[in-house]
């Protein structure tokens, strides 16, 4: 399978995906270095997925 997160925005609907990685640890590097870009474009929170299974989330992008 391949992972990608899927985005949210402030009311909780599907805003858009990420490119599929080829592994969990390049998908979570990723969000690493973007979430400050996706916070500007109005996303809250991601979710990971491996194809259609829910890895994890949602979390948020907001510091606690």
């Amino acid at each position: 399978m391949a992972f990608s997160w899927r985005y949210e925005n402030q009311d909780g609907e599907l805003a858009g995906t990420s490119a599929e990685f080829a592994e969990r640890e390049a998908a979570e590097a990723w969000i690493g270095e973007a979430f400050d870009d996706l916070l500007e474009q109005g996303i809250e929170q991601v979710n990971l997925f491996d194809g259609d299974e829910l890895v994890y989330g949602p979390m948020s992008l907001r510091p606690e």
